[in-house]
Parts: C-alpha cells; structure tokens; sequence
C-alpha cells in the first residue's frame, strides 16, 4: 500500500516477547525511541456500528468520548478484540494501519504532528513500519483529532 501509493518509509524489525503484552512499550524500548513516537492501531465501534481505527500513542490511552466526537457520534467503545482481527486480517498486537482487509475511517491523535517520524505496526508482533505523520494521514485519508489522554 504504502508503495503502490510512493511514500518513503522504513520497516523496523525487532525480537518479539510472547510474553509480553504491552506491544508498544516493547516496540519503543527495542526501536530506541521515545514512547511518544509509537503509535499503537485499535479498533472502535461507534453507537452507529460503524467500526473505527483510531491510532494513539502508545505513552497515552484512547479516549473514547474524544474519538465519539471527532466522529460525530455520540459514545464510541473497544470493539471486540475478535471483531477487531476479522475486520483488520491482522493478530492483536499486530493490528497495522495499513493493508487492512476492509479499510475503515481512520482517525490519527494529534500529537503525531508534533513528530518527524512516528512507528505504527508493520502488520504483526516485532515489526513497526517509520514514516511522516502527512503520509500516514494522505495514504489512509485519515482524520487528525485530539484522541488520546495521556497515562504518564
């Protein structure tokens, strides 16, 4: 996809802890990045039934009263995790932006603006792909909204 649309990117692959649970926070620390750059995919269901890839970093958590309204809608929650790799085609954990098996509105928290490069997942555990947030958001024609709150 990401060829096919010219973007310039880099994969990043590194050893992957099964044991692990916490899949950005491992991708930071292996990549040598800051937390702030990792962005992590998940799947959202508004009150419509629509399903939503809201992308945040890792160092934050998705608010879901803030992804609703920069929806339009009026409550939006975690879409089931089986819900979320049917529609994607990809594993928890690995769930990528890119390449899903049925595109969705994408929406991409704010502070991805403020960095040159972010990670996201290349499309599974031990893979994250570097690229411009401006790519990222021309490729999936995605939203840029203030998405996530910050936990640390």
């Amino acid at each position: 996809m990401l060829d096919a649309a010219g973007v310039d990117y880099e994969q990043h692959k590194y050893h992957h802890d099964p044991a692990v649970t916490s899949y950005g926070e491992e991708a930071a620390e292996a990549l040598g990045v800051e937390p702030d750059q990792v962005f992590k995919t998940l799947m959202s269901e508004l009150d419509t039934g629509e399903l939503v890839v809201a992308i945040v970093p890792v160092s934050g958590m998705l608010d879901l009263k803030l992804l609703a309204s920069a929806c339009h809608a009026k409550k939006a929650s975690m879409a089931a995790l089986d819900v979320a790799e049917r529609s994607s085609g990809y594993v928890s954990g690995g769930i990528s932006p890119f390449g899903q098996r049925n595109q969705r509105r994408t929406v991409l928290d704010k502070t991805a603006i403020i960095c040159d490069v972010i990670f996201v997942s290349g499309g599974r555990r031990g893979l994250d792909i570097a690229l411009r947030p401006d790519d990222l958001v021309s490729v999936l024609d995605a939203q840029i909204a203030p998405i996530s709150s910050q936990n640390r």
